[in-house]
């Protein structure tokens, strides 16, 4: 298991947890109730909310061809979810890299912020932009 599935995991156990407890004190509405948050707080932290990730170097080769911002992520990072959630279906006009999967894109994160892993860092002609306004990327972003 990646560090990207550690949170939502924990969420189902926690949430399966708390349901059980509800059960046993007489309350399976209750119950399924708390276990459907937990199961869907852990959909909204999980990679799944976000396009698939391909590698630092593929992404970096396809921007060159297409003109495509190339989006460094990573799991858990509340920032980052904000900013896939206002790009909306926009979201997948982009390269998106998951720093966690990818070393290579951990580096070059790492190079654009000082040695820092700050994410979301969006890359634009080559131009690395970090943590920026959704709408700034959402105009980045090619006609659909």
């Amino acid at each position: 298991m990646t560090r990207a599935w550690i949170l939502p995991m924990l969420s189902v156990l926690c949430g399966s947890a708390v349901a059980a407890g509800q059960l046993f004190r007489g309350s399976p509405v209750a119950a399924a109730a708390l276990l459907l948050v937990f199961v869907l707080l852990a959909v909204w932290n999980s990679p799944l909310m976000f396009p698939r990730a391909i590698g630092a170097l593929e992404a970096q080769r396809r921007s060159a061809v297409d003109g495509r911002p190339v989006v460094f992520w990573r799991a858990g990072c509340r920032y980052c979810l904000r900013l896939r959630v206002r790009l909306g279906r926009g979201a997948r006009r982009a390269h998106w890299v998951d720093i966690w999967r990818d070393p290579a894109g951990a580096a070059v994160v790492r190079a654009a912020d000082g040695g820092d892993e700050t994410v979301p860092t969006v890359v634009v002609a080559g131009e690395p932009h970090v943590n920026p306004d959704p709408e700034w990327v959402r105009q980045q972003l090619p006609p659909a």
